[in-house]
């Protein structure tokens, strides 16, 4: 199969969707790897390491669509890329549907065999969204306590405080991989943190190894409500695999909270999990509403692309050799790859996107 990795051209996107390593275990499998030019410089891997690798060079993105079968990236389409996807390729990447009804249309029209990084699972886990998580939920923290710096609008109060002065408290809703990871960071800056999540199971094992100044509470609106009032940084990780984002926190709310809080939302690929989320970038990541900071960044891992993309790459890698190697009809039978399937043969079949969309839902093979 001929493989390509094009440029990410979102808006402030630098990782890669794949290292040259990576690249070069593709080619060891049997496997044709095409690279833009300059796709991975963003993240520090010059195209001489591609190169080097047996890949080939390809100067133009419409060049690159136009001669693979299978697509790896790291972000989804965006609308001038639209046009460059090509009848029947494989799109193997981050697609975050639910939230795009538009990009779902375009794979339907187009008889994408679109797999989708977030929705592939194994058991209860997530294996390729986990990696981002991790650095996203760490993220979500540090930034969160940067913006509450008194320049950056918010209520002047350094987490975790200092001598003599009462930490601050961080609410984290969610206890998945960045709800976990969040929460360790506020810990660890000495943070009063609590953590909320409806599954037990988890909240049990997180009582377990979290540190001493972690609370594990069960999550229902009545507790939101409650400690939305006294929290300094609030910090959204729910998710719903392949679903919108639940909206936990609604405009009316915040009314009800300190001014120059900071609400950092992790789930905004999905939607937001706050009512006045919206998408924001890097180079513009917050906004104010109501005297409350939102940093709703839609590709917080982009932030450090090198550790991401390296990152990606390990996940990404094995699942990515055995869909360019296995044919369709038979990786499909696979639960794990069936489930990361979102559209195909002109078809939603991911039944959280269709849901989402009104659209109809057509199960695999």
């Amino acid at each position: 199969m001929i493989i390509g990795v094009p440029k990410e051209i979102k808006t402030d996107e630098f990782r890669v969707g794949m290292t040259p390593s990576g690249v070069m275990e593709l080619i060891k499998a049997g496997h044709s790897v095409m690279v833009e030019q300059g796709a991975g410089l963003g993240s520090g891997f010059e195209d001489t390491q591609y190169l080097n690798t047996g890949a080939v060079l390809v100067e133009s993105a419409d060049d690159l669509y136009a001669g693979v079968d299978m697509i790896l990236k790291v972000k989804e389409p965006i609308e001038v890329e639209y046009s460059r996807l090509k009848e029947g390729q494989i799109l193997f990447t981050y697609l975050h549907l639910a939230a795009d009804k538009r990009l779902t249309e375009v794979l339907c029209a187009k008889k994408i065999t679109a797999l989708a990084y977030e929705t592939l699972r194994i058991g209860r886990r997530l294996p390729l969204l986990e990696p981002m998580s991790e650095i996203a939920g760490r993220m979500a923290t540090l930034f969160g306590a940067v913006h509450l710096g008194r320049y950056n609008g918010g209520s002047g109060r350094l987490l975790g405080g200092a001598v003599g002065v009462e930490r601050n408290r961080v609410l984290v809703l969610g206890a998945g991989v960045a709800g976990k990871s969040a929460a360790d960071a506020a810990a660890g800056l000495g943070a009063e943190v609590v953590m909320m999540d409806i599954n037990t199971e988890r909240l049990t094992y997180l009582r377990d190894v979290m540190a001493p100044n972690v609370t594990m509470l069960y999550s229902t609106h009545d507790s939101i409500l409650e400690y939305i009032k006294t929290a300094d940084l609030i910090i959204g990780t729910v998710l719903l695999p392949g679903a919108k984002a639940p909206k936990l926190i609604t405009g009316d709310m915040l009314g009800m909270m300190k001014k120059g809080t900071v609400l950092v939302d992790v789930s905004i690929d999905q939607g937001g999990c706050f009512e006045t989320s919206h998408a924001t970038t890097h180079s513009h990541p917050t906004y104010e509403v109501e005297g409350i900071i939102h940093y709703c960044v839609a590709n917080m891992p982009g932030m450090y692309p090198r550790t991401s993309t390296v990152a990606l790459t390990n996940a990404t890698l094995p699942y990515a050799i055995k869909i360019a190697s296995t044919p369709l009809d038979v990786l499909l039978r696979d639960e794990i790859y069936a489930g990361a399937l979102n559209t195909y043969n002109g078809n939603v079949t991911n039944k959280a996107v269709a849901d989402a969309h009104t659209m109809p839902y057509k199960g695999t093979l």
